[in-house]
């Protein structure tokens, strides 16, 4: 960026004791500063220090025999798990190994917890540094993470006070004029890792310098700190490891009766018919077919049809008007979702028996594998964050559904599929106790 320095110099501070529970740590940092033969800190200046120390300090130290309970406490929500390795989102919203529960560097029998908050531990320091050095100088707390798709370690930051955490270049051009759209700099990251080359993990030295990049601190204010350097669920599309994204797809499959009234993407919609032609089918079959009502006038059409035919049902098996009223009144799901998807059944390659129990038992097959298509197809909607509502309505009126949508004879619709975004949460599932539910022989 424009006014950007050359170069800058890191350093580490040497003759930081081992931090104890209860130790000043602005008094600790200070006296290692002014150590002779060291050129001490200065406005611009931004101190990387190891979140360890922080954590001693504020006695964030736990007698613990069994780490797992620790990780326990302090996990929010399980990521991914692999054998004994958890990545985990802990309570600051932090995803990482083990929630940050650190077993290292601390008596044995004990575990040592992340600062209850850093972005506060930072701006603590900062201006205890400032009352007692009469400098300003940025604050950056750092933690060791790993990364999806590499390999290795590196320092991040958890808490900052005074630095620029996140430098925003959208707006602007790079060299060749060329406009940039999505270039956010995490600069407090950069700081902790130029920061780790100096301190290393087993050195005994928590606590390093930045200088000459006066830029990257805050000239009024500590700033909104390292929190803001967490990717909000909405925004972050690789939350979860693979079987957590399947069990929280499946949980989000939610019946949804209510709509909004925005656009559904049909690219979304063909994604998930993808997921569920790989569904198991008996013979090597391909059973499913999934028609996609896109256009207004194809789902009225549709829908009118069989409103008539229900009509017609309601009226053959006695009920009053004011009934049949209610009733279609009560099955209108379909008609407030914007988009419409009619699975269907076809039982090409179905064997053909002599007798009638083994032929049912056939039809049968087919028909399970066309449940699963569907489970298929509802639970990567749900990944697609649209909500949906299988209506079993088509299957009492499956002539009416094939002249409709002019489907060939041999084409079983089974059921439809209301798809789009859900006016409100669900609410809450009632627990389902999965031994409920098992038979063990």
């Amino acid at each position: 960026m424009s006014g950007t320095p050359l170069g800058y110099r890191v350093w580490a501070l040497p003759g930081i004791p081992e931090v104890r529970p209860g130790d000043d740590l602005v008094k600790v940092i200070a006296a290692a500063a002014t150590t002779d033969g060291l050129p001490g800190l200065a406005d611009g200046d931004v101190l990387l220090v190891t979140s360890k120390i922080v954590s001693k300090a504020e006695g964030r130290v736990l007698e613990a025999a069994d780490r797992e309970a620790a990780i326990d406490q302090e996990t929010v929500r399980v990521v991914a798990r692999r054998g004994g390795l958890r990545i985990v989102q802990n309570r600051l919203g932090l995803v990482m190994a083990a929630a940050g529960v650190d077993a290292s560097n601390t008596p044995a029998g004990t575990v040592l917890l992340l600062p209850e908050d850093p972005d506060a531990s930072a701006r603590a320091l900062r201006a205890g540094l400032r009352a007692v050095l009469g400098v300003d100088v940025g604050i950056v707390i750092s933690d060791t993470f790993g990364r999806p798709w590499r390999s290795g370690l590196t320092d991040v930051a958890i808490g900052a006070a005074g630095v620029r955490v996140l430098d925003d270049l959208r707006g602007g051009t790079d060299a060749y004029g060329n406009p940039l759209s999505a270039t956010i700099v995490a600069t407090a990251d950069e700081l902790a890792a130029a920061g780790d080359l100096v301190k290393g993990k087993a050195d005994g030295l928590p606590v390093a310098v930045v200088r000459g990049l006066p830029h990257v601190v805050e000239e009024a204010g500590d700033g909104e700190g390292a929190r803001a350097l967490v990717r909000g669920a909405d925004d972050d599309m690789f939350r979860l490891g693979t079987s957590e994204a399947v069990r929280e797809a499946v949980t989000l499959r939610r019946t949804v009766r209510e709509f909004t009234d925005d656009p559904v993407d049909g690219g979304a919609v063909r994604r998930a018919v993808a997921a569920a032609v790989t569904a198991p089918a008996p013979h090597h079959t391909t059973p499913w077919r999934f028609v996609l009502l896109e256009s207004e006038a194809s789902r009225l059409r549709l829908l009118d049809a069989m409103r008539d035919a229900w009509i017609a049902d309601l009226r053959r098996d006695g009920f009053s008007e004011e009934s049949v009223a209610k009733r279609v009144r009560r099955g209108d799901v379909l008609r407030q979702a914007p988009y419409l998807a009619v699975p269907c059944l076809v039982a090409d390659g179905a064997h053909t028996y002599p007798d009638a129990r083994r032929n049912a038992a056939e039809r049968e097959m087919f028909v399970v594998a066309n449940g699963a298509g569907i489970q298929n197809f509802l639970v990567a909607l749900a990944g697609e964050r649209l909500g949906s509502a299988w209506v079993s309505s088509t299957m009492f009126c499956r002539d009416v559904v094939r002249e409709v949508l002019e489907l060939p004879a041999e084409w079983d619709p089974m059921g439809a599929v209301a798809i789009g975004r859900p006016a409100a949460a669900p609410k809450e599932r009632p627990a389902r106790e999965s031994a409920d539910f098992v038979v063990v022989r």
